[in-house]
């Protein structure tokens, strides 16, 4: 049998000696989450069988169940290769959502919160000579309001903004093997004026070592520096011979190995990537690489119409991204959900520009104690995606309307928490406290705005200087760039079912007209830094997207060149 999504998981931290466990295991769903007081992690069988790393909803899971699954089970044997003898086994998740509880061979390795980021297990004094299997526990009770679960749906029935439901595992599980003494962390910051990168890194023991890192552009070498590891850790500058500027369009990365050695014997190797870039605003725009530029952003989900979730192959990460390009879009927000590392690695890959956000919705922000999961949750997505050239801001949270039991007003200390929280782990990056509603305190100062008419949606900015602020009750201008991070929404009329915002236009032509008039509303707003269109494909019942949901044409060769001509006519302007 194939290996389902057999890529290593991780590009940005590789190391060779991995085993990758996606594939068949066992399955149950536990639905009044009774199993650990039944000792299901000391059963010698499942009742089911489902394909990893598909969540149980999806059809590749081979389960396909839609309804609430509050615990889910899985079981597998796991082989230990010969090459892994006389080192640490860690077992690594790339995301279980929510709560999970790992088991080797009916003992406890350790538990994990979070279901969008990835953890690591040391496993080595829990492995026997001969059989040894893995348990987990998934736990998600994603309608308790306490953390984010992003645009799974709340209610039984997909409706509205609201799709399919994740549960369990739904990335990759793989083995490796490391010496005791190996990397832990490391951080990497480019600065472009002086054609460097910045390292941080941590080691997993306390200790004297050496470590080499070596840069490569294209196969060449371009910087090479060894440095003393003491305490655990170091931090130095690495020269680069060559400056290769990553840019719109033009995903120029550098290679990087990092070698660890002690007492004269390499303990680790680790292969990642790293792109030269500087991004800022400056009098209400954003530059990259010292050069203005305007955001042509996109709304995507990352939702699948086969996977949900989870991307049926590595391919439809660069297809969304060149979908995107194709109509002349140069980035994107992605929404209300943390993408997988490789869907990021596209995006480097590329020269495509990404706002990185937390799935917020269902928490209730009236709520200062969901700081208890929300903190421990961006300081995960940070860790994991800091080194990303494509991120060029992140959004802590989306549209945080008066959710919770009484619909309470928002608390603005938990917005202005998360806001300092994001910005202490890094200030090279914008920060977006809300994207569309309520700010209190933001970067840049972003609306939400689903008018339809084009005339009104001008008269809406003319009238107000440029600046269109909607809830004016609740938020103000605060003079930082601005930009409208969604609008359109467009449905076709010859969508059948679903919806789109507003009334759907009469016939194709009155859709081109209306893609056309609003964005030239914003594209000629000179207040505006950038703008983002809802969506790139549709989703389930929202149908508002430039493809249908499993990607195929909505439009023609043609249609297509028009749409893209739209979107594309500021660039010429770009300095």
């Amino acid at each position: 049998m194939n290996i389902p999504r057999p890529e290593h998981p991780e590009p940005q931290f590789k190391r060779d000696n991995w085993v990758n466990l996606n594939g068949e295991w066992e399955f149950e769903i536990d639905f009044c989450n009774e199993g650990r007081e039944k000792q299901y992690f000391l059963r010698d069988s499942l009742g089911d069988k489902i394909i990893v790393p598909f969540a149980p909803e999806s059809e590749l899971s081979g389960i396909g169940y839609k309804g609430f699954m509050d615990a889910v089970w899985y079981r597998r044997a796991i082989n230990i290769p010969d090459s892994f003898k006389g080192k640490r086994v860690i077992l690594h998740f790339g995301a279980v959502d929510h709560e999970a509880f790992v088991y080797i061979n009916g003992v406890l390795a350790g538990t994990h919160k979070g279901g969008y980021w990835p953890f690591s297990l040391d496993i080595t004094d829990l492995i026997k000579e001969a059989d040894n299997y893995v348990t987990v526990l998934a736990v998600d009770d994603m309608r308790n309001g306490k953390y984010g679960t992003g645009k799974q749906c709340s209610e039984l029935y997909s409706h509205g903004c609201d799709y399919t439901r994740t549960t369990g595992i739904w990335q990759t599980v793989w083995m490796e093997a490391v010496e005791e003494q190996h990397i832990d962390f490391f951080r990497l910051t480019p600065v472009v004026e002086e054609s460097s990168l910045a390292v941080e890194l941590n080691t997993a023991k306390s200790g004297d070592c050496t470590l080499t890192a070596e840069a490569f552009f294209d196969g060449k070498p371009v910087g090479k520096k060894t440095v003393t590891v003491k305490y655990g850790h170091t931090a130095f500058d690495l020269k680069l011979d060559k400056l290769y500027l990553w840019d719109l369009g033009q995903g120029n990365l550098y290679d990087l190995k990092f070698t660890l050695s002690c007492n004269g014997k390499v303990s680790d190797e680790v292969k990642t990537y790293f792109g030269m870039r500087s991004v800022c605003f400056k009098d209400g725009k954003f530059y990259l690489n010292g050069r203005s530029v305007f955001g042509r952003f996109i709304l995507d989900q990352g939702f699948y119409k086969d996977g949900i979730y989870t991307a049926p192959d590595v391919s439809r990460f660069d297809q969304d991204i060149k979908l995107s390009m194709d109509l002349g879009y140069n980035g994107a927000r992605f929404h209300e959900k943390v993408f997988e590392p490789l869907a990021l690695y596209a995006a480097d890959k590329a020269g495509y520009m990404v706002w990185d956000e937390y799935p917020d919705w269902h928490v209730h922000v009236d709520d200062f104690t969901c700081l208890d999961e929300l903190i421990p949750d961006w300081l995960a997505e940070i860790r994991r995606d800091y080194n990303h050239p494509a991120i060029i801001g992140w959004c802590c949270l989306n549209e945080s309307w008066d959710r919770g039991p009484r619909k309470l007003r928002q608390d603005d200390r938990l917005l202005e928490t998360l806001y300092r929280v994001v910005k202490s782990q890094d200030n090279t990056r914008p920060v977006i406290d809300v994207s569309g509603n309520y700010h209190v305190i933001t970067d840049t100062f972003d609306v939400h705005w689903y008018e339809q008419n084009p005339e009104a949606f001008r008269k809406g900015f003319e009238e107000n200087n440029g600046v269109f602020v909607n809830f004016t009750d609740r938020q103000s201008y605060n003079n930082t760039p601005y930009w409208v991070s969604e609008y359109g929404g467009i449905k076709l009329p010859d969508d059948e079912g679903g919806w789109g915002y507003g009334n759907a236009p009469k016939d194709r032509k009155e859709f081109f007209e209306r893609y056309k008039g609003l964005t030239d509303v914003l594209l000629d707003n000179e207040k505006c830094w950038a703008l983002c269109y809802t969506q790139l494909y549709d989703v389930e019942q929202e149908v508002n997207g430039l493809y249908r949901y499993d990607r195929s044409d909505k439009f023609t060769a043609e249609e297509k060149k028009f749409l893209k001509s739209v979107m594309t006519r500021k660039a010429a302007v770009e300095k």
